[in-house]
């Protein structure tokens, strides 16, 4: 059996991935593909409770970007080991909504952590798990911000409440990125329609990962 795909989603928040990944599911399974889809962080019930701590939770207002960074890393440590890795090797396509890539840009470049020492707690928790391809959806931080804000019944989290600079300093580590490793990372336009960048997001991957739409 071949192993399977892992594909990442990353970008500012309001980005749409979410929903992407959701069609791109759909697309899958509808030429006969087992899909796993997870989210970062979380996707275990330890990752999930992570999740809580670094978003909602009242006593996650204090974190420093260094606690920040590790409980991220513990989250991810956990998901490739309990999740990813397994559906790979069982030939799943995963689908991951964030994955190292964020805590390279949000702590890295936003957080303005030491880009080594993130680099090191990064590779530690994936131990060589890295995806054969990574979507960034680009779009203007304002822009993504007002999309939040227009979420009907939404809360912004701890992360969703960081200003506008702080996600011009996350596209501006994500664009870079994409710039450094473009074999691994494609840019795609958010400010497009939904179909077209559903059509962006296949086109992308039908050149990328030979075989997955089954043909």
């Amino acid at each position: 059996m071949r192993r399977g795909w892992f594909i990442t989603f990353e970008g500012n928040e309001g980005c749409g991935k979410s929903t992407q990944i959701r069609l791109l599911g759909a697309a899958l399974e509808a030429v006969g593909r087992r899909v796993v889809s997870v989210r970062e962080p979380g996707g275990t019930a330890i990752g999930e409770r992570i999740r809580h701590l670094l978003q909602h939770a009242p006593e996650g207002a204090g974190l420093c970007a260094e606690a920040e960074l590790l409980l991220f890393a513990a989250s991810r440590a956990q998901l490739v080991r309990e999740v990813i890795r397994p559906a790979l090797a069982g030939g799943a396509v995963v689908l991951s909504d964030r994955y190292l890539d964020s805590t390279t840009v949000y702590q890295g470049v936003a957080r303005r952590l030491v880009r080594a020492e993130v680099a090191l707690v990064n590779g530690f928790a994936v131990g060589g798990t890295v995806p054969d391809t990574t979507l960034v959806f680009d779009i203007p931080a304002e822009v993504g911000l007002q999309r939040v804000a227009a979420r009907a019944g939404a809360v912004p989290d701890r992360m969703e409440q960081e200003s506008a600079a702080f996600y011009e300093a996350v596209r501006a580590g994500y664009l870079e990125l994409a710039s450094t490793d473009p074999e691994r990372v494609r840019v795609i336009d958010a400010m497009e329609s939904e179909p077209v960048v559903e059509r962006a997001v296949r086109a992308v991957l039908e050149e990328r990962c030979n075989g997955l739409f089954g043909n």
